[in-house]
C-alpha cells in the first residue's frame, strides 16, 4: 500500500529553487575583489549545500587563513543580499505542487542550510505563503545532516486529525539531505533534478529518486 506522506519537508538550493548563478555570481564577486581564482559556475554544484560558511571555505583556495575567509564571507553576502534572486527561479511545476499541496491540506515546510534571512525572503518571494515554516541557518539549529532542524518540523507539523498514519517525506538534491532523513528516520525523495544528480542520490539509498516535479507529485499525491 502506498504510503501517506506529510509533511513534506523541502531543501532549498537545487530542491526548490535554481539559485546555482546568483550563488555563483556571488562567490566569484567575491574572490574576484579580494584578488583570488574565481570557478566556473558548474563548480558550484559541488560547492553547495553545508551553508554559506562551508561554500567560502571550498571556494577559497585551500589553505586560505581565517581572515581570507571572513573577507570572503563578507563580499560575498553584501552582494547576494542584492542580487541572490536576479537568475533564481522556482524548478518547474514547483509553484503549482506546492499551491497543490496547501488546498489538499498536506503541509509543505523548508530545512535549509542556507542563510535564514536570505531563505525567507527568497521563499517568501517566489512561493508566497504556500510553504508554512522556513528553518534556515542561525535560528539555533545544527546544520544538517544534523536532524534537530527536521524533526522538530515533523513534530510540529504532525497531522492532528486527518491523515492518520501519515509520516514525513524529505526532498532534497545532495547526500546531505538523504543523510538528515534517515538521522531522523524519515523517507527521502532524491531530487535528481537538482545540483548533484542520481548517483550521488542513489548511493544513499532513499526510498524514492524523482526525475522531476511531476515525479515528486505522484510520489506525494497518488
Amino acid at each position: 500500500m502506498p504510503e501517506i506522506y506529510d509533511p513534506i519537508i523541502f531543501d532549498l538550493d537545487g530542491t526548490l529553487l535554481n539559485t546555482l548563478g546568483d550563488l555563483a555570481a556571488a562567490g566569484n564577486r567575491a574572490l574576484a575583489a579580494l584578488g583570488l581564482p574565481v570557478h566556473e559556475v558548474e563548480e558550484y554544484r559541488l560547492f553547495v549545500g553545508n551553508g554559506i560558511p562551508k561554500l567560502i571555505e571550498r571556494i577559497c583556495p585551500p589553505g586560505s587563513d581565517e581572515e581570507t575567509l571572513r573577507s570572503v564571507h563578507k563580499a560575498f553576502s553584501e552582494y547576494y543580499e542584492l542580487h541572490k534572486a536576479d537568475l533564481t527561479k522556482p524548478y518547474p511545476g514547483m509553484t503549482e505542487l506546492l499551491a497543490e499541496l496547501k488546498s489538499r491540506g498536506i503541509t509543505a515546510v523548508c530545512n535549509t542550510n542556507k542563510d535564514h534571512k536570505f531563505s525567507v525572503e527568497l521563499l517568501t518571494a517566489f512561493f508566497g505563503d504556500t510553504l508554512v515554516e522556513i528553518v534556515g541557518a542561525g535560528l539555533g539549529f545544527p546544520t544538517k545532516p544534523d536532524p534537530a532542524a527536521a524533526l522538530y518540523l515533523a513534530e510540529k507539523y504532525a497531522p492532528k486529525i486527518a491523515n492518520i498514519g501519515a509520516k514525513p517525506l524529505y526532498v532534497g538534491d545532495s547526500n546531505v539531505d538523504m543523510q538528515t532523513a534517515r538521522a531522523a528516520g524519515f523517507d527521502a525523495c532524491g531530487a535528481l533534478w537538482g545540483f548533484r544528480g542520481r548517483k550521488e542520490l542513489a548511493a544513499e539509498n532513499p526510498a524514492h529518486l524523482a526525475a522531476n516535479v511531476e515525479e515528486l507529485r505522484r510520489i506525494i499525491l497518488e
